[in-house]
Parts: C-alpha cells; sequence; structure tokens
C-alpha cells in the first residue's frame, strides 16, 4: 500500500520528512505528518522500527517540507512518561489510519518518537523584532539575523 500512497503524496506536496540515508547518503524522502502535543511538535513512527527511523536516528537532524515550505531541524528521541504521552496522542489523532499500526505492534514503546528541535546553532525567540510581525517568532542563527516565520 506505501508504494502506491507514498509517490501520490509526495507529489501532492504533503508533510513529508527528508533525511539523509545511513548507507548511501542520498537523501530519502518519505511522507510523515507531525504532531503537536503539549507545545511541542513530534515525528511518530506508526510502524515501528523502519527506514526513516533509523535514518532519522543515524543523521540527528532531517528537512520537513509540506507544499512549497521547508524547515531544517535537529530530531531527538524521546523515551518515557513524554514518549508514552506522544504516542497516545497519535493514536487518538490519527484515529481509524492507526488500527493496523497498532494491531500489529500494540506495544507502545515500539514505536520510536522524535522531538522537532530548531538546528544546532539556532534558537527560538519570542523578543519583539522590528522584523518579525504580530504572531510570528524569530530563529536565530550564529553570526546572521534573524529569520521570521509564523506561529501555528
Amino acid at each position: 500500500m506505501s508504494h502506491v500512497v507514498n509517490p501520490i503524496t509526495l507529489r501532492l506536496g504533503g508533510p513529508t520528512l527528508t533525511v539523509r540515508g545511513r548507507r548511501t547518503g542520498r537523501p530519502i524522502r518519505t511522507p510523515v505528518p507531525t504532531l503537536e502535543c503539549d507545545g511541542a511538535r513530534y515525528l511518530v513512527s506508526g510502524g515501528g522500527e523502519t527506514h526513516w527511523v533509523r535514518n532519522l536516528r543515524a543523521a540527528g537532524q532531517g528537512e520537513l517540507r509540506q507544499g512549497r515550505s521547508h524547515e531544517r531541524f535537529r530530531a531527538v528521541e524521546v523515551a518515557g512518561d513524554e514518549h508514552d504521552r506522544v504516542v497516545t496522542a497519535y493514536r487518538e489523532r490519527m484515529g481509524w489510519r492507526a488500527r493496523e499500526f497498532f494491531t500489529a505492534l500494540p506495544d507502545p514503546a515500539d514505536h520510536p518518537v522524535f522531538r522537532i528541535e530548531p538546528p544546532v546553532g539556532v534558537t527560538v525567540s519570542d523578543a519583539p523584532d522590528d522584523e518579525a510581525a504580530p504572531g510570528q517568532r524569530r530563529l536565530m542563527t550564529r553570526g546572521t539575523s534573524s529569520v521570521s516565520f509564523a506561529t501555528q
């Protein structure tokens, strides 16, 4: 099924994760929706230890694309209570679409979760800025000026 749905999702500009392959080093794209939970964003693997999980673990960073926008990020794998809260939220959000994943892998520990954070050297500031309009935040990078982006 994923061999049919994934190419269609990629072409239509759906949420896409791009990460370097752990063996080839080439960028690999796969559709993966993000999940917002408790003020943070996450990537959850419904399918368990998939290739994108192993690639992201090895690379430690990736890029998210939605339509024409893209965002580089650092991936932090989470465990414990945070992991369990996110997996529960994922199951609730995905509803019937997650049923197949959790029938095959019923233990929440079998579903890796990554928190999406700014890349190393980038911090997020809520301080007012002449460049940032209301409802926007600034990305601060070392040695460069800030970049504004809309908050959701």
